[in-house]
């Protein structure tokens, strides 16, 4: 009797290879066993909670257990190189976003590519930051800070999340778009970059709408403009970058990878069920209110999407010299 990882990989190999109708009949049966959403980072985390938030509805949809998996460490790496390594047989995706994509480009040597290593399959949501200052500050609009930043080149400090974060690279294409310098002042993750911006130590930051609405809300912030490329309902007076800076946009993002060579029609039946769980209306809304944008499309839409995001953010990052 052969080893049932060798059969099971002959069986996979064998699906393939079979006539499109065959294969998509194999696909029909697709779940038969549980199946692992591996996320980067820790528990409570952006990910997690759209993972989690996914893993439900699939479970419910497909009568299988979709679990995920937190296998967290080396910004999100570790966990998307274990989905890389794993089988391509459906049954192992990484929920991730912008900071995965980023890090190839951001470190120096990665033994795996985002790009060549992966099959996209589904994205989720899209989200745009709040570019925010204490309200003792004198800047009030974004024509303001460019003033204020341009007058003292590197006199104002703009907090990340960390070095090549998302909050960081936005700050980046602000500062090439509009030739404005400031000091950069990274921080071991976000929530303790908001905390200085409220206590006046730092003074600019590019905060996720999660974390800075309800400062925002009760005055303890002051919301200068959003990076989307339209204003958002959650705060509908607030403007974008754009409309003092033209052209400027930046969007996190999330969704779904499997490893490459993973089935076509196996991809298609896990892409129509998560744009399925995104028109629900109790998941739209959830996601809606954490201040964000329900973002679904096909397998090849996000792939091409992916592509758009690898180039744009690599000319920032490699203009930025920014390496880990």
């Amino acid at each position: 009797m052969k080893p049932p990882r060798r059969k099971f990989l002959q069986l996979a190999a064998g699906a393939a290879a079979l006539p499109a109708a065959s294969r998509i009949a194999w696909a029909q049966a697709y779940p038969s066993r549980p199946v692992r959403l591996v996320v980067g980072f820790p528990a409570g985390g952006t990910n997690d909670i759209h993972a989690r938030l996914m893993a439900e509805w699939l479970s419910k949809h497909f009568g299988r257990s979709f679990i995920v998996e937190n296998r967290a460490g080396a910004g999100g790496n570790i966990g998307f190189e274990s989905v890389v390594r794993a089988a391509p047989d459906g049954y192992t995706f990484s929920v991730c976003g912008s900071s995965e994509l980023r890090n190839e480009i951001r470190y120096n040597e990665l033994k795996f590519s985002f790009m060549h290593d992966t099959a996209s399959v589904a994205s989720i949501m899209l989200a745009m930051n709040v570019l925010v200052v204490h309200p003792a500050s004198p800047v009030h609009s974004v024509p303001e800070l460019i003033a204020a930043a341009k007058a003292n080149p590197d006199a104002m400090t703009v907090a990340s999340s960390g070095l090549g974060s998302t909050p960081h690279v936005f700050w980046e294409l602000f500062r090439s778009m509009t030739g404005t310098r400031m000091l950069h002042v990274p921080y071991r993750g976000g929530a303790p970059a908001l905390t200085d911006v409220l206590g006046q130590q730092v003074q600019v930051f590019f905060a996720t709408p999660a974390d800075a609405m309800e400062h925002i809300k009760s005055g303890r912030l002051r919301a200068l403009a959003v990076t989307g490329a339209t204003r958002t309902p959650a705060l509908p007076d607030v403007p974008t970058i754009g409309e003092f800076v033209p052209g400027y946009e930046a969007m996190g993002w999330l969704g779904i990878v499997a490893p490459k060579d993973t089935p076509a029609p196996i991809i298609e039946v896990l892409n129509q069920a998560i744009n399925a769980g995104l028109a629900d209306a109790k998941i739209k809304q959830t996601i809606v209110d954490w201040g964000e944008t329900v973002f679904a499309t096909s397998p090849a839409g996000f792939g091409k999407f992916l592509a758009d995001e690898h180039e744009k953010w690599g000319k920032v990052i490699r203009a930025a010299n920014i390496k880990l």
